[in-house]
């Protein structure tokens, strides 16, 4: 009886340290701790933290990179959702980009939309009032970078280090954002056919020369990052730098693209919008103006860019601001248009269930 006794307990202490380990391993692995091997030794790439990453706080396997940029002299933080698949959608911010997240992960909750979608995701960090460009001198402003090459940096050095460290296509990408972004959005993918296969661009300024505007966004500039200076990124109301960078101007770029377009009529919608407007009357107000100038701006985009031979979608919602309660459901509506314009997406994701730890099926 003595014997049995003590074999039952030693074949459950056994058991029991196999489990642990075993739960040990997962952790680690899900935390990037062991991810030492190629993204094709893993059946979930989600859960290989890349070069020169470390985990967000944001789960949803989201990483907090930094990237060389000699363009700019200094690294650049890129937030990174990677996937099985070399398709990537690179999400752009607002004119009040933070220098430490972008806005997509807190409040976009971008790993709700693409939880368990074979797509990396790509959230370039920064760059408050600068509109994603190459500017033609120097940042004034009291935010980063003070040397913006956006441009280069987003189509040139970025996508050549996401293909070594990432797996990442330099040529099966789509491109999103929202406000300024959607405008720089609308730019790159005109000029860099090669890298993007489609393009979304939500409550985006997309007639930059428009009677006004310059004005207008110089006023903006000011208010995201204080010192900003359009003049600086684009040059003098007549410089014909400005005038490459309105987007309808240049909409023949498109042609044969999946364009998704959205902005709505700036009325608040009875709940948050409202509630807000009561807390902050001044950006309540600015929420509904700046949502009406977007809206007017991308219906002449639109048209324009039927006539160019875009594939064009737009969504035109009575209710809405310029603010997150708008631009969330908009990339919802948005993402099945995103997803197939790209090659090499598999079937859905293992179900993550919000975490870096939420794929795994613990040992017990």
């Amino acid at each position: 009886m003595m014997t049995t006794s003590t074999g039952k307990h030693r074949s459950a202490t056994g058991t029991m340290g196999r489990k642990v380990a075993a739960l040990i391993t997962a952790v680690a692995t899900a935390l990037g701790i062991a991810a030492v091997a190629s993204p094709t030794a893993s059946a979930d790439d989600r859960a290989i933290l890349g070069p020169n990453c470390a985990w967000s706080n944001d789960n949803y396997f989201i990483q907090n990179c930094w990237f060389d940029s000699p363009a700019m002299g200094q690294k650049i933080q890129v937030q990174i959702k990677r996937s099985n698949s070399d398709a990537a959608v690179y999400m752009l911010d607002g004119l009040r980009a933070r220098d430490d997240w972008n806005a997509w992960t807190k409040l976009g909750k971008i790993g709700d939309v693409f939880v368990n979608d074979d797509i990396n995701v790509v959230m370039p960090v920064g760059g408050a009032s600068q509109f994603y460009a190459d500017w033609v001198g120097p940042f004034r402003g009291n935010t980063t970078p003070k040397n913006p090459k956006w441009e280069t940096f987003l189509t040139s050095e970025l996508p050549n280090q996401l293909a070594a460290g990432f797996g990442i296509s330099k040529t099966n990408n789509a491109i999103v954002g929202l406000s300024m972004g959607g405008t720089a959005a609308l730019n790159l993918a005109g000029r860099h056919r090669d890298q993007f296969k489609q393009v979304t661009s939500l409550s985006g300024y997309l007639n930059t020369t428009w009677p006004g505007m310059y004005l207008a966004l110089q006023y903006a500039m000011n208010e995201g990052s204080q010192g900003a200076n359009i003049w600086d990124m684009w040059g003098s109301p007549v410089d014909p730098v400005r005038f490459q960078n309105d987007p309808l101007l240049n909409v023949m770029n498109l042609r044969g693209m999946p364009v998704y377009l959205a902005s709505a009529a700036g009325i608040p919608n009875g709940g948050r919008d409202t509630e807000n407007f009561f807390n902050d009357p001044i950006g309540g107000v600015a929420g509904i103006v700046l949502e009406q100038m977007a809206a007017s701006q991308t219906v002449r985009y639109e048209a324009a860019a039927r006539l160019a031979g875009a594939n064009v979608t737009a969504s035109y919602p009575l209710i809405g601001v310029h603010n997150w309660t708008l631009w969330k459901p908009e990339l919802v509506k948005a993402r099945p248009a995103i997803l197939n314009s790209l090659r090499n997406i598999q079937s859905p994701l293992p179900q993550s269930g919000g975490s870096a730890l939420g794929s795994l099926q613990l040992p017990f």
